[in-house]
């Protein structure tokens, strides 16, 4: 299966009438390079609409101002590039710099490409970003928050329930299918970034939940139609990932919890947490299904972080004391 016929949204250079050689030809490589992605890797649609995005937008540039293709493009092009783009955020600039160095790599092992050009060109310094969290209070609040006498709000419910058990990415969550979870074994059967798969326990809470919603709501929504996903709408369907974000964002005004959120809230709040508890970090990179170790331990910061918090708001000793009591 050729990844050029999957997708929908990246305009394709040869399909504009006044396309020049250098931009088909730059075309033809992108096409190749997000094959290649897709047979070794399997990543998944959305990310090989993002590289193809930014390899686009970056040819593009090269054929009208630089009268280069992708292939033939210098270090000088790059940093050329970089400075027409430079009101880009560091964190942007530094994903495409990723998707550069990427293809070239790749370009240059196929011989497409003579030299590497991003060989030298060095990442935009950005402040380190740590994910926004909730305390365990505030976890509890919004896990209470869903009508549960409703096969909405069970639904609702058993979702956010499994996520803080489980810590899934929200796609992951999303695509479940009832055949992947084993309500016996207590595990989730997840097919991850990368097309990887993992098992992922989710302990007896989420396992009541889950039971209850199988046996009251999903029938209730599903009415005589038949669906693979686990998590259903009223149609029938699978959720999407905005759904789901909609769906934390509602229950989080409705529980009081003010705290800054985004889809991964609760995968945040199951790592900080396991670490807050004294888990392993290794066990929390498997359980995350992280591939680099270094990814896993930004939580490191925010359960430490938390602690300090604590510990000055709970501690004798903890609050800074009155300036006259330390003359």
């Amino acid at each position: 299966m050729s990844t050029s016929t999957t997708t929908d949204t990246a305009v394709h250079v040869e399909d504009t009438a006044a396309a020049s050689p250098l931009l088909l030809t730059s075309s033809a490589s992108i096409d190749a390079f997000c094959d290649a992605l897709w047979l070794e890797h399997g990543l998944s649609r959305n990310t090989l609409d993002a590289y193809r995005r930014d390899l686009r937008l970056f040819c593009e540039w090269l054929a009208h101002v630089r009268n280069a293709s992708l292939d033939t493009a210098s270090e000088a092009d790059l940093s050329a590039y970089s400075a027409a783009r430079q009101k880009d955020k560091a964190t942007s600039a530094n994903r495409r710099l990723s998707v550069f160095r990427r293809y070239y790599a790749w370009a240059v092992r196929e011989h497409r490409a003579a030299a590497d050009p991003t060989l030298r060109i060095r990442s935009a310094k950005q402040p380190p970003r740590f994910p926004s969290t909730l305390s365990e209070v505030q976890v509890e609040a919004l896990l209470g928050a869903p009508d549960i006498d409703t096969p909405l709000g069970l639904r609702d419910r058993t979702m956010l329930e499994l996520m803080y058990a489980s810590g899934l990415r929200v796609t992951e969550l999303v695509t479940l299918k009832t055949v992947e979870v084993g309500l016996n074994e207590g595990v989730v059967r997840v097919t991850g970034k990368g097309s990887k798969e993992r098992l992922v326990p989710f302990g007896e809470e989420a396992h009541a939940w889950i039971e209850r919603y199988l046996r009251e709501a999903r029938p209730a929504l599903l009415g005589p139609r038949a669906a693979d996903a686990l998590f259903v709408t009223t149609r029938a369907e699978g959720m999407t990932r905005q759904q789901f974000w909609n769906i934390i964002k509602r229950h989080a005004q409705a529980a009081g919890v003010h705290a800054p959120l985004s889809p991964h809230t609760l995968r945040h709040a199951f790592a900080t947490h396991l670490l807050n508890h004294g888990a392993d970090l290794r066990v929390v990179q498997l359980l995350l299904g992280h591939t680099d170790i270094s990814t896993t331990q930004i939580y490191t910061h925010v359960a430490r972080e938390r602690l300090k918090s604590l510990h000055a708001q709970h501690h004798p000793r903890g609050c800074p004391r009155a300036s006259h009591e330390l003359a």
